[in-house]
């Protein structure tokens, strides 16, 4: 922090000299981050008293929150022991290049949504799949019904790729794609997590530590499906022949809760937790069956008409209605320039 930039934060009072360190001779200096003055200027923070140095006394309006600290200590956050050992226990031989430990992404998560039981984690680059483990945990602690998206590419190592081409394989060769971190590793440690066994069907060997202890062999009460993203014909899916393929993304869009309508059928369907209206000429009965199915939280109107979509709006109120145009099947649509088959 430069000294213009500190003298400022002095004469606010959001600057003070705390303890003094006799060991190595030198004093700690407490200062209010940008973000938390953008919260005071909010009205997120408020300002309740001053000390005998003239410093602020802060405290949260409304709810209570907390920024957690940027280093933790503890057995517990150890990445080999909870890490790459855990992994090595869940999948054998299997290895994975750098895992986190379990418990650091489950207290790491649980700063965020231990009061928030249906949050949705997206985990953008999931690698062994720690993220989705986390989630069963802190599902199993409290009986929540946190869900998680865990996203991952399909690579080998370096090393592997290399032994692989010396053996005239390339990527998109089964036997590549066999040993790609997905298929070899992500997958594999989620479904080993949930069932209780490793991939060669024998049962986990030692318990949970720390927050939850319970023997790992006993898994989870929880449910995963895997989905490939793939590039598809541009011709398929511009004729609307290629529902089947898109339906995941409906079906992740409503929740992702309970069966997936896999098939475009005449008039409406419904599944456990959403519904698809096909064709317009069916809306009536659409909005019946709708208003009865309790568990319905999203309902897809396909039309090309605004006035059509806001009226089955108007009669599915506090409903989560989408509208995908009567062409929707297009916007999946990929330049056959571009397509990658």
């Amino acid at each position: 922090m430069s000294q213009p930039t500190l003298k400022q934060k002095l004469d606010k009072g959001f600057a003070r000299v705390s303890t003094y360190d006799e060991k190595n001779d030198r004093y700690t200096l407490l200062y209010l981050a940008n973000i938390q003055e953008d919260r005071l200027a909010k009205g997120e923070l408020k300002i309740v008293g001053r000390r005998d140095d003239g410093s602020a006394i802060l405290e949260a309006v409304g709810e209570a929150t907390a920024i957690p600290t940027t280093v933790w200590s503890g057995a517990q956050f150890s990445a080999g022991e909870y890490g790459s050992r855990y992994i090595k226990r869940f999948l054998g031989h299997r290895s994975f290049n750098f895992p986190k430990s379990l418990y650091a992404t489950e207290l790491s998560i649980a700063s965020v949504v231990a009061d928030k039981p249906d949050a949705l984690i997206v985990d953008f680059f999931s690698g062994s799949g720690t993220t989705a483990h986390a989630v069963m945990r802190l599902n199993h602690q409290d009986g929540g019904r946190r869900r998680s998206i865990s996203i991952t590419n399909n690579e080998v190592s370096e090393d592997e790729s290399k032994k692989l081409t010396k053996r005239g394989l390339r990527q998109g060769d089964p036997e590549w794609e066999a040993l790609g971190v997905c298929q070899y590793v992500t997958k594999p440690r989620v479904t080993a997590a949930i069932t209780g066994k490793t991939p060669d069907g024998d049962p986990i060997k030692g318990d949970y530590k720390f927050t939850d202890e319970f023997p790992m062999a006993d898994g989870f009460e929880e449910n995963a499906v895997f989905f490939d993203l793939t590039y598809e014909d541009p011709d398929a899916v511009e004729l609307g022949v290629a529902f089947e393929e898109i339906a995941p993304l409906l079906w992740l869009r409503a929740g992702s809760r309970g069966s997936i309508i896999k098939y475009e059928q005449p008039g409406f369907a419904m599944a456990d937790a959403y519904a698809v209206l096909f064709d317009f000429a069916s809306v009536g009965a659409f909005i019946d069956a709708v208003k009865q199915n309790a568990s319905i939280r999203c309902a897809y109107v396909i039309t090309d008409d605004t006035a059509r979509y806001a009226s089955v709006k108007a009669q599915l109120p506090g409903l989560d209605v989408v509208r995908l145009y009567e062409n929707y099947l297009q916007s999946f649509k990929i330049a056959a320039e571009d397509a990658v088959r």
